[in-house]
């Protein structure tokens, strides 16, 4: 169970660096490799950066439960 667990915190990890790396910040950022520069002027941020948070929020709450459920099974021995 704690090797699942590690997995999982390696991969989510993995990913969530991914998904940061991905977001547009004040220059711009890797976003504009991929093609996420050009935003609507009509709600602030574009569709797919508000799906970007949406995953990266999605990213961080595994990444955080799979840090927990660690922190249990390790206190607990196994």
């Amino acid at each position: 169970m704690v090797i699942a667990f590690t997995v999982l915190l390696v991969l989510s990890s993995a990913l969530l660096i991914l998904l940061i790396l991905l977001h547009k910040g004040r220059g711009g950022g890797l976003s504009d490799m991929f093609g996420g520069g050009s935003s609507s002027g009509l709600g602030g941020s574009s569709v797919a950066e508000k799906n970007l948070d949406r995953i990266t929020i999605g990213a961080g709450l595994i990444w955080v439960t799979a840090i927990i459920a660690l922190n249990l099974l390790l206190r607990a021995g196994y």
